[in-house]
């Protein structure tokens, strides 16, 4: 076996499939206005619709890209088997790619970084199919990101709940993840492994181990792990950090250098713009610095405007986030970026940046997103007559379940002291205002409200005393909330994908990858989203 997810020799006959529900993304308003096409005119590269409009697309992008884009880049790809076919059938002006992509994440990261690659391949393949022409799916690694924080944890669900695993920083923070070493991680892949349980496909584990060693840093173990994993679908992995990825991008990092004071007062203005719109700024402007980051001194720093035209663009400089999709389309053929709520809302700061330095705005299309539930979260779904969207309150589930379990008597017997206490409280209120010596209301109203909340306090005891009597119950709830929403967030955001990929197989991806296909299928057909999903999206606004 050559470590690559192609080889199944150790899959057994799979058990059943879990669930896999689409869901829109939901997002911050800025990125559902841009779902529902109500976003401003001009902020956004124009979303194509239908084959021949997604055809006029791809056109452009091919006659506005360097056509030896592949052999400038292939080191940076390393691509082998499908991945490679599929970007040599798109090289030389023959086709064009469909990108997304993600900063590292521990063992992989979290779902959506399977949701992004799989949302790629089906839009690529989708696209492909429509225009008649090569499309190569391709997943942009960015090891050059420094935010250890984000890379350096992830999350399990066990019985029980979620457990967070996370890694130390065996160097000084502020390193690039390309830079920051690994350090030495067997005891939380050992607990990732165990939380995977009983499996029948060891190769996503096996992956992990032959990756995530001493020997790596965090950005290589995610870039290897990455391209072991997708290639074989045919998805390839580019490293940001990688020297032949930097050459490619000098052009333009030089320009952002160069017109840093002109980049600055458009960015300037379009966040004005945005938040007069009524919507919140995604990636918050900082006075003075360029888009050029330096780590000439260590640490990752934004040269500043003053200096950037007299520097010249070296090994240590990358672009920032709102620079980072320029460049991305500016060295590759890319038709769409395939991007999640807060790049959708970044991107309406970036067609200025675009303009400004002469580069062809990069376009962005909603990711696929979904949330899987595992058959044994499906019956305790069942069993206690809950919706997944039941448990995104961390408590409400085992008050409203422990409540249930207490006797109709006792809980009709709370409900007449609570009614009675109000009738004789309101009853002594008015005797009291009708008396020779009227007190101030005050009284009367803090003994009510001192009463109630005594009743009150005893309806809470007897609550917990009967989440700790069905104590089983309980564990039932933090197991399902573990999977669907761990830690209170959902479950796409921070559930670790290897285990799911280990315990269901094949199969769960291949499920995954339908329900992929069928938003790319609506991807390609509207320049917006069904007028149910529009409203689905105004109602989830997240910050």
């Amino acid at each position: 076996m050559d470590g690559r997810l192609a080889a199944h020799d150790s899959i057994r006959e799979s058990p059943v499939i879990p669930r896999v529900v689409s869901q829109t993304i939901g997002g911050n308003a800025l990125a559902a206005a841009f779902i529902s096409g109500a976003a401003p005119p001009g902020w956004y590269e124009q979303t194509p619709s239908g084959a021949e409009s997604w055809r006029e697309r791809a056109e452009t992008v091919r006659s506005t890209t360097s056509q030896d884009w592949l052999t400038r880049l292939a080191p940076a790809f390393e691509a082998t088997g499908n991945a490679k076919q599929r970007l040599e059938a798109s090289a030389n002006g023959r086709g064009v790619v469909v990108t997304t992509g993600q900063q590292p994440g521990l063992f992989g990261g979290p779902i959506y970084t399977l949701s992004k690659a799989l949302s790629a391949l089906a839009f690529a393949n989708a696209l492909e199919q429509a225009i008649g022409v090569p499309v190569a799916p391709v997943f942009w690694a960015a090891t050059d990101d420094t935010d250890f924080k984000e890379a350096s944890s992830t999350v399990v669900s066990v019985t029980g709940g979620p457990r967070l695993l996370r890694i130390d920083h065996p160097e000084t923070l502020g390193r690039t993840m390309a830079s920051m070493p690994l350090g030495e991680v067997s005891d939380q892949l050992e607990a990732l492994t165990q939380g995977a349980g009983a499996t029948i496909d060891r190769v996503p584990l096996d992956l992990l181990a032959q990756f995530y060693t001493k020997k790596q840093t965090v950005g290589s173990a995610y870039v290897s792990f990455l391209r072991a994993l997708f290639e074989p679908l045919g998805i390839a992995v580019i490293d940001a950090s990688h020297p032949a990825t930097r050459a490619a991008a000098s052009p333009v990092l030089s320009e952002a250098l160069r017109k840093a004071p002109e980049v600055a007062a458009v960015v300037s203005e379009r966040n004005h713009d945005i938040e007069q719109g009524g919507y919140s700024i995604q990636v918050q402007d900082v006075p003075g610095l360029s888009l050029v980051f330096t780590s000439a001194s260590g640490g990752r720093k934004r040269i500043p405007i003053k200096a950037a035209a007299k520097q010249k663009v070296s090994d240590d400089m990358g672009p920032n986030v709102l620079l980072r999709p320029v460049i991305e389309r500016a060295i590759l053929p890319t038709a769409t970026y395939i991007g999640g709520p807060a790049e959708i809302a970044y991107f309406a700061q970036i067609s200025p940046i675009a303009d400004t330095l002469g580069v062809a705005r990069p376009a962005i299309v909603p990711r696929w997103s979904c949330t899987v539930i595992e058959p044994h979260v499906e019956k305790i779904l069942e069993k206690l007559y809950l919706l997944p969207e039941d448990l995104r309150d961390p408590h409400e589930v085992e008050t409203r379940v422990a409540r249930s379990r207490l006797s109709e008597e006792v809980l009709a017997e709370i409900d007449k002291t609570r009614a009675m206490l109000d009738e004789r409280l309101d009853a002594l209120t008015r005797a009291v205002d009708e008396g020779a010596t009227p007190v101030a209301p005050a009284v009367t109203g803090g003994l009510h409200a001192n009463l109630l909340r005594r009743l009150d306090r005893f309806e809470r005891r007897l609550i917990a005393a009967t989440k700790r009597q069905h104590a089983e119950t309980m564990t039932e709830i933090a197991t399902a909330r573990g999977s669907l929403y761990p830690f209170g967030k959902p479950q796409e955001r921070s559930l670790n994908f290897v285990p799911l990929l280990a315990r269901y197989g094949p199969p769960l991806r291949e499920e995954m990858l339908r329900e992929a296909e069928r938003h790319a299928t609506r991807l390609l057909g509207a320049s917006s989203i069904s007028e149910p999903e529009q409203a689905a999206v105004a109602g989830r606004v997240e910050s």
